[in-house]
């Protein structure tokens, strides 16, 4: 039998004889202190005088008398450049300039260079009146909603740190990831929550729920080594009976075996090679390795979090919280490398949601070897869309929804308002490009990130169209490529046809557009009057909940007062599409009070003519076979359009229902 699931043959009291070094405890920020943000690979070594737990703070610098601050200039502001984070610290201990080969200046000197210089991290414009929206309870405790608004606002902010180093508006310093910028931010502004040490669940943190960056468990509270795969405190005393684990990140690093999505076979940390010698070294016993030995004795929960490799980049990996687990076993094997490896066998808590279950399954989906149950069509579209979206129902014996024509876009009858914007880029648009039309008419913005994702809702967000010179495969004609996720059409318990996704999405992905006939307020009152219902008709004037996408732009020097205005819809003309005979996928989403996707307008032209577009994007991250939905607003009171469908009972269940919505 294997040793790894039968470890009763192995001598254990190799592992319980070894004797433990000093720990190494996660030091958070201090108070009115900044942050030192560092770079290291992921098997170390870890500069010398920092802890590899985030935000990698070094011991706190002696009283320095006070200072009076010199307001610097960003190469886009005049605004004060925040002077709590530092230049950034090269693995040695010495500057970036030092690092390029450059002698340092006298310490009489340095700040004159400083006065002078933005090329550091110091220059992200971090304004210091933004009142953070958590309060310090929160920060202690979180909720859903709080978590909710924090993965959002990281996110948001991430994006749009993303969009400046793009056109160069902030430097890149020696941390160019705008996910480690971001999170420096969020730290030092208290934007976060969960920081008390626990044993067990993390209040507001759902079982399934992903994340892009390792930094994302940082600021949530639920793994806090940014680097290190497992999480541990000291319970007590510095004895090391004392230590017990937290949570564990099962990245892929070692020789993890995770084919049972309820058992997991965990290596330890450690017996990498060192930077003195490249040799491969066996485990040590010590630090998270004696954490999780102790929380066999003590049978404590952990924190499990699994690394899977992204579908669409498979240099990159998704994290999931995949709920709590006990450490049951515990032993000592050969690795690939041929030293020696410490081995823990977690099994996970029942009655938890399968999640991990799920993401093996999709993948045996995509590969063709297995069906989802319930299968009724493997390609709704008939091939019209380039990614087959399928047809599932195992609710009930109905077969499909009631006939219609699969139309992939909108069917214009006359424009929608004469052309006003092309551009003559060559190639593809550039962000920050200032001779560009496209990007001048979106305020100066690129509105999407490299990798195609929507920076920030916009009152009207304007693409390259047909009638610009720059090339088809321009990245400012993100919601005109068509369908990139592999969607599936599915019948709900109490809902009839809903709409999900294999693929998770990333805040920001676009989805869909809402595809169907064009038509007029007068048509739409005619149809209702005449008995046709109104079951598939998308109309932009009506009332939706307000939300804010964009909060986080008030983290940023220079950003807008009122953020909430940049994202007020400025529609010049209601737009009312009808996807009863002719539409796609959209036609299937359903209401949520509290939704996952939001849509968003979208202009292009074509032969000098103007045309909108209804585009949804993801608000959050969303996992595999998460029902995707969005607000239906409600009507507004001066429309006169039959006062009978103005409310529908609303069945979404959220925590935020406010009981109906409009049609």
């Amino acid at each position: 039998m294997d040793p790894v699931h039968s470890p009763s043959s192995i001598d254990k009291t190799r592992v319980m004889d070894v004797k433990p070094l000093r720990s190494l405890k996660p030091i958070f920020p201090y108070p009115n202190q900044g942050l030192i943000l560092v770079q290291a690979p992921p098997s170390g070594p870890f500069p010398s005088g920092y802890t590899p737990f985030y935000p990698f703070v070094s011991p706190p610098p002696p009283p320095q008398p006070p200072v009076a601050p010199t307001p610097l200039r960003t190469p886009e502001s005049s605004g004060v450049i925040n002077r709590d984070v530092k230049p950034p610290v090269d693995a040695s201990g010495g500057s970036e300039r030092r690092k390029r080969g450059r002698p340092p200046k006298s310490s009489q000197k340095t700040n004159v260079v400083e006065k002078r210089s933005w090329r550091s991290e110091a220059s992200i414009p971090i304004n210091h009146n933004f009142v953070v929206p958590v309060s310090l309870a929160q920060q202690e405790d979180g909720n859903r909603e709080v978590v909710d608004l924090i993965m959002t606002g990281y996110d948001g902010l991430r994006r749009r740190l993303c969009q400046l180093d793009d056109t160069g508006a902030i430097s890149r310093g020696l941390a160019k990831r705008a996910d480690l910028k971001a999170s420096n931010m969020m730290m030092t502004t208290g934007f976060r929550t969960n920081i008390k040490r626990r044993i067990g669940a993390i209040p507001g943190v759902e079982v399934g729920d992903i994340f892009y960056f390792r930094i994302e468990l940082c600021v949530l509270g639920i793994h806090a080594p940014s680097m290190a795969g497992i999480d541990y405190m000291n319970l007590r005393g510095e004895s090391e009976e004392d230590f017990v684990a937290l949570s564990i990140v099962s990245s892929g690093y070692y020789d993890d075996d995770d084919e049972d999505e309820n058992v997991l076979i965990y290596s330890g940390q450690g017996g990498g090679p060192t930077v003195m010698d490249k040799q491969a070294s066996d485990q040590k016993l010590v630090r998270g390795n004696l954490a999780l030995q102790r929380s066999v004795r003590r049978g404590n929960e952990v924190r499990v979090v699994r690394g899977i490799k992204d579908g669409v980049n498979l240099n990159t990996k998704v994290y999931m919280y995949d709920g709590l687990y006990t450490v049951q076993d515990s032993w000592m094997q050969k690795g690939k490398s041929d030293t020696n490896i410490f081995k823990y066998k977690l099994v996970r808590v029942p009655g938890q949601p399968s999640v991990y279950g799920i993401w093996k399954s999709v993948e045996k989906w995509k590969e063709g070897v297995s069906s989802p149950a319930g299968l009724v069509l493997p390609d709704l579209t008939s091939g019209t869309e380039g990614i087959p979206v399928t047809l599932v129902n195992d609710v009930d014996n109905e077969k499909g929804p009631s006939y219609f024509t699969y139309f992939p876009s909108l069917r214009y009858f006359e424009p929608y308002m004469q052309g006003s914007h092309t551009c003559k880029c060559q190639n593809s648009c550039n962000p920050g490009d200032p001779n560009c039309s496209c990007n001048q008419t979106n305020k100066g913005d690129f509105p999407y990130t490299g990798n195609s994702i929507l920076v920030s809702r916009k009152p009207m967000l304007y693409e390259c169209g047909p009638s610009c010179q720059c090339y088809p495969g321009c990245k400012n004609r993100v919601s005109q490529t068509g369908l990139k996720l592999r969607l599936e059409v599915f019948k709900t318990k109490d809902r009839g046809w809903g709409l999900r996704s294999w693929d998770h999405i990333r805040a920001g992905t676009f989805i869909c557009e809402y595809a169907g006939e064009v038509i007029d307020k007068a048509s739409l009152k005619q149809k209702l009057q005449e008995g046709g219902g109104n079951e598939y008709i998308f109309d932009t004037s009506r009332v939706l909940e307000p939300f804010r996408w964009n909060e986080m732009g008030l983290l940023l020097k220079g950003s807008s007062d009122d953020p909430s205005q940049d994202e007020v819809y400025n529609i010049p003309s209601p737009l009312v599409i009808s996807a009863k005979s002719f539409g796609n996928v959209a036609r299937f989403m359903n209401h949520c009070c509290y939704p996952n996707v939001f849509w968003q307008p979208v202009m292009y032209e074509d032969n000098n003519q103007s045309y909108l577009h209804i585009a949804f994007f993801a608000m959050r991250h969303i996992p595999p076979l998460t029902e995707l939905t969005y607000d239906y607003g409600v009507v507004s009171n001066d429309d006169d359009i039959n006062n009978n469908f103005r409310k529908r009972k609303c069945f979404c269940g959220s925590s935020k229902c406010r009981g109906f919505f409009g049609l």
